[in-house]
């Protein structure tokens, strides 16, 4: 068993970091600043300049096969990237990429939709949360119903990450209501903004300013069917579970950030004539932080080298060798211990280091504040703790996985 990196990951993981640490960090207090103010922490256009310099360094498209002009890289290096973007608080991430079940996209659809959003000109967001229909996916409600040569979608998405700025969205609606979502009667449709769907923000406690998206009796042409009629809950699926190993190989270098400033200021903050790190509260505090850390990146690492290992590592059409839906359920397992444990981790690590710097962790001086409010939202969205132990308990209890395989 050999836990050290590769040659080829070790120089991307420092390439990465080298390029976060000059380029992207020091907007950090211009984020705090415009955060404060209400706006959003980075303007798009200067979302798009970061990334044009890191296709300049070398970066662009991890996910994304090399016809496309992407980097096709494995999970298990894309987690090594993600971690390292983790650890700066400006929204940046690499672009060149495309939601996965794109890849599902006719050759009409992928001049028209995917490769635009490939090179940044359109931006999409995915639409399948409602508001009676959460970690309950299969309970969507949204209808399409012919008409014609068309769709017309009623009902509304709400919670929908980057829905107030993308141009269009990838939505998931009832087709045949007597079947029922799960099993066959749902669809996806590629949607554009200039059809008639409209949005409106949503306010967080954190950065996060999700969407809610308003369908009242949107025409979609046929041509527009996102895959097969009656696929859109498995994509659905394919989807979200594609997220759950990149979340919290994020949530890791959050972590690290902010148990590396309460290292820095136990060292260096004094009471009582001595730095804080020597006392025994304190310095508990940040063993048991490190502990879980790493605990967390090898459940993250564990669950990328699965995806690597079943074929489901990079685009949605690369299948996994054999039984596929074997495979998926072992890197739905994997992702979900990596997603359940770091979730929580984060928050306890988070939480420690406010503690530590005491007054100034809770003021906006510091980006703790901003990372305790960001990483709440961790354990919630795209699949909640509770539904991460509803997979794996579910797993056991039905002898899909056995214990101390």
């Amino acid at each position: 068993m050999d836990f050290a990196l590769s040659e080829e990951d070790a120089a991307i993981r420092e390439t990465v970091r080298s390029f976060i640490t000059r380029e992207v960090m020091p907007l950090e207090d211009e984020v705090l600043r415009r955060e404060r103010q209400g706006l959003p922490g980075v303007t798009r256009e200067t979302l798009r300049e970061l990334q044009g310099k890191a296709r300049a360094f070398g970066f662009w498209g991890l996910s994304t096969p090399t016809e496309y002009g992407g980097m096709d890289l494995s999970a298990i290096t894309q987690s090594l990237i993600w971690t390292e973007a983790g650890r700066c608080i400006v929204p940046f991430q690499f672009g060149g990429e495309a939601d996965n079940i794109l890849y599902y996209a006719n050759d009409a659809q992928r001049a028209e939709f995917l490769v635009p959003t490939i090179e940044g000109e359109r931006l999409s967001c995915f639409a399948l949360t409602e508001p009676g229909a959460g970690s309950d996916a299969a309970n969507i409600t949204m209808t399409a119903k012919k008409d014609g040569n068309d769709w017309v979608l009623r009902g509304e998405k709400t919670f929908i990450t980057g829905g107030n700025d993308a141009d269009f969205a990838i939505v998931i609606a009832v087709t045949d209501p007597e079947r029922g979502a799960r099993n066959g009667g749902a669809t996806a449709f590629l949607v554009d903004r200039a059809m008639g769907w409209t949005s409106s923000p949503i306010e967080t406690m954190g950065p996060a300013t999700p969407a809610s998206l308003h369908f009242d009796d949107v025409r979609v042409p046929a041509r527009n069917i996102l895959g097969e009629m009656g696929q859109g809950f498995d994509l659905g699926m394919e989807w979200i579970v594609a997220g759950r190993w990149r979340i919290p190989a994020w949530a890791v270098g959050i972590a690290e950030r902010a148990l590396s400033m309460a290292v820095e200021y136990a060292n260096t903050r004094e009471t009582f004539g001595a730095t804080i790190g020597t006392n025994q509260a304190i310095a508990w505090m940040i063993a048991d932080s490190h502990v879980e850390l790493e605990a967390a990146r090898s459940l993250v690492l564990r669950a990328a080298w699965t995806a690597d290992r079943l074929g489901f590592g990079r685009r949605a059409d690369a299948p996994a060798a054999g039984n596929t839906k074997a495979a998926a359920a072992d890197i739905r397992h994997a992702a979900a211990m990596a997603k359940l444990y770091a979730a929580g981790m984060v928050n306890r690590v988070v939480d420690r280091a406010l503690q530590i710097h005491g007054g100034m962790g809770y003021t906006r001086e510091l980006p703790l504040e901003r990372m305790y409010r960001q990483v709440r939202l961790i354990r919630i969205y795209e699949g909640t703790d509770e539904m991460q132990r509803l997979i794996l308990s579910r797993d056991l209890l039905r002898g899909y996985v056995k214990v101390g395989t």
